[in-house]
């Protein structure tokens, strides 16, 4: 895959034969000269511990990136969306103030 054909956000599938013995997919967070960091999105359970250790991202060179033909069926990492809501205060905690 070549530099012009990546892009922040997109989902690609993956290989590094290094760290996972298993091919993956990630969504790119940053594009670098030669390669890309991936936060790993799918992956093969036999990989779980060494995804943990890499917490959940890793720079993978573009020539170990293919664009995605069909949905990952392996494991999913949890993704690091936070939702923020407004809690209201009590009624007694509005009465002792």
């Amino acid at each position: 895959m070549k530099k012009a054909d990546v892009k922040i956000g997109q989902i690609l599938a993956a290989t590094s034969e290094e760290e996972l013995k298993h091919p993956f997919q990630g969504k790119v967070e940053k594009i670098y000269e030669n390669s890309a960091l991936l936060a790993i999105t799918s992956y093969d359970p036999e990989d779980e511990s060494s995804v943990n250790e890499l917490n959940n991202k890793m720079v993978i060179n573009f020539k170990s990136l293919k664009k995605v033909k069909s949905p990952a069926r392996g494991k999913t990492a949890a993704t690091n969306d936070v939702k923020i809501s407004k809690v209201e205060p009590d009624k007694k905690d509005k009465e002792s103030k």
